[in-house]
């Protein structure tokens, strides 16, 4: 039995999580796709610039069904290689995921969040969705502007300086890299007075953390976004205005997705934002730290066909 979507390409990172174990989810995985008779084959990528251009490599092959193997940064480097100014580089792509990362939260948010036997079932179905795809512009590392496409959540100011902390940190850490970069995280960052461009209003707000998001989870489970939705073609915008440490002693809260509502949370629907903050904000996009503000997020309404 062939798969009425075609051959699939599998863009792996065996580094995520802990490393033996994603090359046995990776083993698993295509022992069962063989089974299922779905055709494919394998690339192994050693970042998410590394799965864009895979992604890209795929597409100038004649393969239109790709699947991220790894975590939010996989995906997301995955999706920012088949997108270029807003426009998919090709017809008729389909996307899939399948998780063994410590991340891997967009997978929860639509329902694919499953071991490696499952998923294969699942991609060797017919069946997908269109999901909205996110693009940033921001003042990249090297003072450049930057663009990149995202897919689950960006963020500025505090949940960014977590993910350039983690990124120096061990992935054998697991959970616990989090942890480390969390506390690192409140000692990096001070409060930011930003100005907010929305689809229906301006807002001057003092923030530690700006979360952007068009899927519910980020950092291994957390349910940071409980009321966003990757295909209403709205962000989820979430503006934490407390002190260093509000997001880091919320993190029970946040897993469960019960801190809202909170009155130093300010909350808005919206298919754009502008951002300009001083003093500067760190900025991330699917777990990858990009750059700093002055920022804009905007939507790319049911842009991705993702295989569910």
């Amino acid at each position: 039995m062939s798969s009425p979507l075609g051959p699939a390409r599998l863009i792996a990172n065996p580094r995520a999580g802990r490393a033996r174990a994603g090359r046995r989810t990776l083993a698993q995985l295509r022992t069962a796709l063989d089974e299922y008779g779905l055709e494919h084959d394998v690339v192994e990528t050693r970042s998410p610039d590394d799965a864009s251009q895979r992604a890209r490599d795929a597409v100038d092959e004649g393969f239109r069904y790709l699947v991220a193997v790894g975590g939010d940064g996989t995906l997301g480097g995955v999706v920012d290689g088949l997108f270029k100014d807003g426009t998919a580089i090709a017809e008729d792509l389909v996307v899939g995921a399948v998780p063994t990362g410590t991340g891997a939260d967009f997978t929860r948010t639509v329902g694919v969040h499953l071991r490696p036997r499952l998923a294969a079932r699942r991609l060797a179905k017919p069946g997908t969705m269109a999901v909205d795809v996110g693009i940033v512009e921001c003042v990249g590392v090297d003072g450049n502007p930057l663009t990149r496409h995202f897919v689950n959540c960006a963020q500025a100011g505090y949940g960014a300086e977590v993910v350039r902390i983690a990124a120096r940190l061990p992935r054998a850490l697991g959970r616990f890299r989090y942890l480390f970069s969390a506390w690192g995280g409140i000692r990096a960052v001070e409060r930011s007075t930003a100005q907010l461009g929305l689809a229906h209003a301006s807002r001057t707000e003092d923030i530690i953390e700006l979360v952007v998001a068009n899927g519910q989870f980020f950092g291994g489970g957390m349910r940071v976004a409980p009321r966003a939705m990757p295909d209403d073609a709205r962000f989820n915008v979430l503006a934490f205005t407390g002190d260093a440490g509000q997001v880091f002693r919320l993190t029970t809260q946040l897993f469960q997705g019960q801190h809202l509502p909170n009155p130093q949370i300010s909350e808005w629907q919206s298919p754009h934002l502008d951002v300009d903050a001083s003093p500067a904000m760190a900025v991330e996009a699917d777990g990858e730290f990009l750059g700093r503000t002055p920022a804009s997020f905007r939507l790319l309404r049911g842009a991705l066909t993702f295989k569910v």
